[in-house]
This record gives C-alpha cells, sequence and structure tokens, in this order.
C-alpha cells in the first residue's frame, strides 16, 4: 500500500504467532515502522536478526512509545501483568489489540487498564503451529484464514475498522463476534482437540516401559496426526485452559457423555450406532475440510 495503515505498530511478545503478524504487516506494508518487546533475549536477537522488527526492547513500555498500535502477542496469562506497566504509556488515539485465543479473560484483566483515549479492539487470528519462537514465524499462515474480532459494546466503529483492515491487507477472513460466544466455539474447535491430544500422549507415557517403547517406535499415521498439537508451547495452552475454564470444562462433559455412549457401544457389540456415529462424523470431517481451514 503507498501509504502504510500504522506508522509505528508496536508487538509485545515476539514468539510464533507475533513473529508471523510482524512478518506479513511488513510484507504487506501496513507499518512504516515494526518494533517489540519480549522478556526473552534470545528471541529479541533473532528476531533483529531476521529483520523481522527494526527494534526490540525489553520494556513493554519502551516498545509502545509513538506507537499508533500495539499488539499483544504474549500468553494471554501475562497480559494484566503487561497492562500495569504499559497502559500508563499508551498514547491518546493509539488502538490496543491482541492475539490470544481466549477473549472474555483479556476483556476483564486488560480492559480495566486501557487509558482514557486509547481503544481496545480484541483478535484472535484462527492460524499457528505446534513450534516456538520468532525463527518459526511464517508471515503467509493468516491467508484465507479466520481472525476473530470480539470488540467490548461502545468500542470506537473507526479503531475496530482499522484493525478489520490490518488482518485483511494480511490476507485473512474478518469476523466480530461476542466474547462468550468466541470462547464457547473456539473451546470445541480447538482447546478440546488440544487437551486430548495431551492426554492421549500423557496415557501412551504411562504405559509399562515395553509398550511405551512400541507405541513411539510403532507410531501409526493415526497416533502422529491425533497428537501432533501437544507439541504446542505448555506456557500458552496452560493460560489458555486457565483463562476459559467455563466453556472447557462445559465442552469436556459434553464429550466425556458421548464418549461413554461410544464405549457402552463397543462393550454390547453395537455395530449399528458405531457405523451411524462414524457415517455422521466423517460427513463433517468432509466439510471442514471443504471449508479450507484444516
Amino acid at each position: 500500500m503507498s501509504t502504510p495503515l500504522f506508522k509505528r505498530a508496536a508487538f509485545i511478545g515476539i514468539g510464533m504467532i507475533g513473529s508471523s503478524v510482524a512478518r506479513a504487516v511488513r510484507t504487506h506494508e501496513v507499518a512504516g515502522q515494526i518494533v517489540c518487546a519480549d522478556i526473552n533475549a534470545a528471541y529479541r536477537a533473532k528476531a533483529l536478526e531476521l529483520g523481522v522488527v527494526d527494534a526490540a526492547y525489553e520494556s513493554p513500555a519502551e516498545a509502545a512509545k509513538g506507537a499508533d498500535i500495539v499488539i499483544l502477542a504474549a500468553p494471554v496469562g501475562a497480559n494484566k501483568s503487561i497492562m500495569q506497566v504499559l497502559g500508563p504509556t499508551l498514547e491518546p488515539g493509539c488502538i490496543l489489540t491482541d492475539v490470544g485465543s481466549v477473549k472474555q479473560a483479556v476483556l476483564r484483566d486488560v480492559a480495566p487498564l486501557v487509558p482514557a483515549g486509547v481503544h481496545f479492539v480484541p483478535g484472535h487470528p484462527i492460524a499457528g503451529g505446534e513450534k516456538s519462537g520468532p525463527e518459526v514465524g511464517d508471515g503467509t499462515i493468516f491467508k484465507n484464514r479466520w481472525c476473530l474480532l470480539t470488540p467490548a459494546e461502545g468500542t470506537a466503529v473507526d479503531a475496530i475498522a482499522k484493525v478489520r483492515s490490518l488482518w485483511e491487507s494480511i490476507g485473512s477472513n474478518v469476523e466480530v463476534m461476542d466474547a462468550a460466544r468466541h470462547d464457547r466455539t473456539l473451546a470445541i474447535t480447538s482447546h478440546l482437540p488440544h487437551l486430548i491430544a495431551y492426554t492421549i500422549v500423557d496415557t501412551a507415557a504411562n504405559l509399562e516401559t515395553d509398550i511405551q517403547g512400541d507405541v513411539i517406535k510403532f507410531s501409526a499415521g493415526g497416533f502422529r496426526d491425533s497428537t501432533r498439537m501437544a507439541g504446542s508451547d505448555p506456557t500458552m495452552w496452560r493460560d489458555i485452559f486457565l483463562t476459559n475454564p467455563d466453556a472447557v470444562l462445559e465442552i469436556v462433559q459434553r464429550f466425556t457423555e458421548d464418549l461413554n455412549l461410544l464405549q457402552k457401544a463397543i462393550r454390547k457389540g453395537d455395530g449399528q450406532t458405531l457405523f451411524d456415529l462414524f457415517s455422521r462424523t466423517k460427513e463433517i470431517r468432509e466439510r471442514v475440510i471443504l471449508a479450507k481451514q484444516n
């Protein structure tokens, strides 16, 4: 674009997602200057070395100086402590957004610390990977993927429009929704699958030593594919489950009830129930593939 949408974009956290957004912002010339803050000195050094950012700071307040958009990209559990330092330094007219996959907790922890004149537009790009660090960032992962915005009632329309433009500029499809709806939806589409993946790997780890070795040695595609998400950042996922407990526990309860019915069908040799369930879920899986969001 001829004139950047933002003069200075500050990323608070420059791990996999933060560095991916920063790369995309640079590629599509969404911001004139890109800076970051991260408590991890190695992350800061790597982001500079790779040219992901123009400057890197340890302090969020330093990174945010002069920024007209600030993107929170640290684990969601760190948002409150970050905002206690960052909030007073944000300049009037600045837009604050985030990339966390939990939104009610973000509104709860961040919104009260946003100073007057600063616009807070929470966001969640539904894209990512299992590896961590700025070196694994990929600015192309947002193309044709959803980014969900969950601004509170009364948020300035112009600020929402600018955040929408940021994501659309880097290839995302954008939808605005209520934070509670977001958290319940992601509990089933993302949080529960991760929880199951972690549990499957832990179950395998607790098997007898000889069987455990066979599991690792002879892992079939099913085990590898279904446990891929267990390689994700443990800090990030600890925070996600602790900040979205109600929606996750509701979905876990429903999943447990469905699993019990499946267990009962296997025990009784009820092939018809199994076939009907597998046929129904196969159709749903095919619809997911056609949506090109897998």
